[in-house]
């Protein structure tokens, strides 16, 4: 759906508010109608299938449970975060990223319980797609895929490695990596149930801002200075 592009795009609104002065720059959308047209399905199918879903499990599901969940998928993406880290020469990150893997693994049976970030481990996210945008890749023209919703081609070419090295598709059994993306679309989506208040104006084009701008400030590792808001509003966008 729409919401299964990455697990870091449950801020990318909030970048999104807090890049309004840096807007101006012309987005290369040269698809804009077949995008929105894809937009315009994506949409549909989360008004019919994953929206209802993501209402069901937030209301059936107690909230100790689903920080549980979110921890659990938070974990396998260390492997790819402290891989990557290592090809963006981010050393101290990646060892304080696979320390995170770690403990939470370990300590926090089997990332349930958020334990690194307890102990003072600072949790980052990192993909493949940030790491060709470090080495300087051109992102290519922004695309609106079916079902997984805003990209690029640099992005798109780099979701199969991500994937892999985030453990879900690594594993063997189909029916198990079947369930854990699906569980794991689940819970993206429930946590991005409370961002959908924020968006106004045209829908596709504040999406479109807000893919870019939250890519961009992945690639530079925030660009965005501390600021009082983004800590009130991490209690709904938080991994915790």
């Amino acid at each position: 759906m729409q919401y299964e592009q990455s697990k870091s795009m449950n801020r990318f609104l909030l970048i999104l508010l807090l890049s309004f002065p840096i807007f101006g720059e012309e987005i290369n959308d040269p698809f804009e109608d077949l995008n929105r047209d894809i937009f315009i399905f994506n949409e549909k199918l989360d008004e019919k299938l994953l929206k209802p879903a993501a209402l069901t499990y937030r209301k059936v599901t107690p909230q100790f449970a689903r920080t549980g969940v979110t921890n659990f998928f938070n974990n396998l993406e260390e492997i790819d975060t402290t891989i990557n880290q290592v090809l963006q020469g981010e050393i101290k990150y990646a060892f304080n990223d696979a320390g995170r893997f770690v403990i939470n693994s370990t300590i926090g049976l089997f990332g349930l319980i958020d334990v690194a970030s307890k102990m003072g481990l600072e949790k980052h996210e990192e993909d493949f797609g940030q790491t060709l945008g470090v080495w300087g890749f051109d992102s290519g023209p922004y695309i609106m895929i079916p079902f997984l919703g805003p990209s690029n081609p640099r992005d798109l070419l780099s979701r199969p490695i991500s994937s892999f090295l985030s453990g879900t598709f690594a594993m063997e059994d189909n029916d198990v990596k079947i369930t854990l993306v699906g569980i794991d679309a689940l819970e993206t989506r429930e946590r991005l149930l409370d961002a959908e208040t924020l968006i106004i104006g045209d829908k596709y084009i504040f999406v479109k801002d807000a893919y870019i701008q939250s890519r961009e400030y992945e690639i530079n590792n925030g660009s965005t200075e501390d600021d009082e808001f983004l800590d009130d509003m991490d209690d709904i966008f938080g991994d915790d």
